[in-house]
This record gives C-alpha cells, sequence and structure tokens, in this order.
C-alpha cells in the first residue's frame, strides 16, 4: 500500500498546492483560467501529436484497445443516462450531462500523470487512444443529445451543424488529426520542432494538476450528496469495471497498456465537466460531483492500482 501512495500522493499533493495558492491569493482566477487554457490548447496536444509521430502508427494504433474503451465507456453513458432519464425522470438535456459525467474521464489532467508513474511509455499511447474515444464519440455523443433536449424547436440540422463547428474548432481533435495525418504519411518531425512539441508535452502533467487544484476553490458539494455519490461511484467504480470487462473480451496484447486504460477510466470526470453543465443550468450539481469525486479517486485510484498489481 506504501508503493500505492508513493504514485498516487505526489498528484494529490500538486492538486493540493493549487487549491492552496488559489485559496491563499498567490494565484488568481484569471491566472489559473490562462494556465489552465495553455494545457488545454498547447501542452495537451503537443502530447498527442507526440504520441502518435514518434513511433510507427501499428505500434500506436490497437484497434481493440479503442473497441474495448470505446464500449466500455458508452456502455457506462447509456446505464447512466438511463437511470437519470428513466428512473429519475430528468430532462433529455440533463440525462446526458449525468451520462457525460459518468463515462468521460479527464484523461489529461488527472488520468496520464498518474498512468504514467504507473506503466511508463504506455500512458502516451492510451491517453492518445482515450481521446479519440471521448472526443470523437463520447463527448459529441452527450452534447447532440442535450443540445437535442434545449433546442426549443430549433431544426435538428441546425443544432447538428453548431455542434460541428465546435468540435472542429477543438486543439485535442486538430492535434488528433495532424497526428494521425503525420503517422499515416510516416513524417517524422525534425529534431528542433519535435524538442519544442516534447517540451510543451513534458508541461502538461504538473501544469494540468496545478489547475486541476485550483478550480476546486470555491466549488461546494453541500446539498447534493446524494447526486455527487451516484454520478461518483458510477464514474470511479463501474467505468474502469466496465472497460476492464470489455478488455477480457477484447484482450489488448500489452499488459500495461490494458492496465494503462483501466486507469484512465478510474480518473474523475474531466474538469471542464461544470463549464458543459452550465450551458444547461446544471453548473452546481456538476460542480459538486467534480469536487466529489476527485476527492474519492484518491481512494479508488489506488485501489484500482493495487487490485492491477496483485490481480493481474
Amino acid at each position: 500500500m506504501l508503493q500505492i501512495l508513493t504514485i498516487t500522493t505526489p498528484i494529490f499533493i500538486l492538486i493540493a498546492i493549487g487549491f492552496l495558492s488559489v485559496r491563499g491569493g498567490m494565484i488568481g482566477r484569471d491566472q489559473i483560467i490562462g494556465m489552465g487554457k495553455f494545457v488545454i490548447n498547447l501542452a495537451l496536444p503537443a502530447l498527442v501529436i507526440k504520441a502518435l509521430t514518434e513511433r510507427p502508427l501499428d505500434q500506436v494504433f490497437d484497434r481493440n484497445y479503442l473497441l474495448a474503451y470505446g464500449l466500455g465507456s458508452l456502455t457506462m453513458f447509456t446505464l447512466g443516462f438511463a437511470y437519470s432519464r428513466l428512473l429519475r425522470r430528468e430532462t433529455l438535456s440533463a440525462s446526458s450531462i449525468v451520462g457525460l459525467g459518468m463515462s468521460v474521464s479527464n484523461s489529461g489532467f488527472i488520468g496520464y500523470p498518474i498512468v504514467v508513474m504507473v506503466v511508463g511509455t504506455p500512458a502516451a499511447v492510451g491517453l492518445a487512444l482515450g481521446m479519440m474515444v471521448e472526443n470523437l464519440l463520447m463527448i459529441p455523443l452527450a452534447l447532440i443529445l442535450a443540445e437535442a433536449g434545449d433546442a426549443q424547436g430549433q431544426s435538428p440540422g441546425k443544432v447538428l451543424v453548431g455542434i460541428a463547428q465546435r468540435l472542429l474548432r477543438n486543439p485535442i481533435i486538430i492535434s488528433i488529426s495532424i497526428g494521425l495525418a503525420l503517422a499515416l504519411l510516416e513524417v517524422r518531425l525534425p529534431a528542433v520542432p519535435f524538442k519544442a512539441v516534447e517540451m510543451l508535452a513534458m508541461a502538461s502533467a504538473p501544469v494540468a494538476l496545478f489547475v486541476i487544484g485550483g478550480n476546486l476553490v470555491g466549488l461546494k458539494a453541500a446539498g447534493m450528496v446524494g447526486d455527487v455519490l451516484q454520478i461518483s461511484v458510477a464514474k470511479l467504480i463501474l467505468h474502469p469495471l466496465l472497460v476492464l470487462l470489455m478488455f477480457a473480451w477484447l484482450p489488448v496484447q500489452d499488459p500495461a497498456l490494458r492496465m494503462a486504460g483501466v486507469l484512465f477510466a478510474c480518473s474523475p470526470m474531466m474538469s471542464i465537466y461544470p463549464i458543459l453543465g452550465q450551458r444547461f443550468g446544471l453548473q452546481g450539481r456538476c460542480a459538486a460531483a467534480l469536487v466529489g469525486a476527485t476527492v474519492l479517486s484518491f481512494l479508488t485510484i489506488s485501489a484500482f492500482i493495487w487490485a492491477l498489481h496483485h490481480v493481474g
């Protein structure tokens, strides 16, 4: 257990430093927003491009990984959506956001820093493949359903065009496209620009964790304990179990990559979850869920690392 804490504790120490820096006034909220934009617009895209181009595409692209991670996430989204829509009788938009919170991980901000310390190099490959699933399948699916529920008489075509325009401007999707294009053409970046990409990629983990901590300041879960527990349990426990089940059905040859996939699924929901929820009047609920899941993930991620090491 001490070994697991050695892996996970530095991650949460960096989150705590970010929290305390903003809480104590050392760093302002505007600066945290700027640092977050740096990670989303530059550091994470650089990490994706680096992962897709530093080795041959046949070593990066793993069909079974994509299918297993995608099916596990899609199953969790469907279960969460059905629970919210059919049992709790919530709106289409609210049910879509609930399903999103249960099925899309904070792969870049929390998942990657943890996974890279557990499995090493395969973490970058798992991040790139997982981001394909999240940005090309899960997030568009949830937003399409949520926008459809909030369309208020708009034509389906207009809703889809608006969503497509926003997704095409997403830096992660752009970086995936660039990385795949370079890999398919077997183009290797020259040493100097590749070094710049590598330096940006290395900055993603520590800055991202600091931003997560800063964003937690002021978020409160009071009065939403039930919602927080439901979303957190589904995201932190059911989602990785479903991904693990899919890996048993669709085996991946590299055991380190399999472990990476499960640990990425163990991460709490993405940090922009409250921002996406705000569009539909759900920012309080989403923020509370983010706080609760981030805190609880310290225990659940440690438990999954222990189980995966001992069970294999």
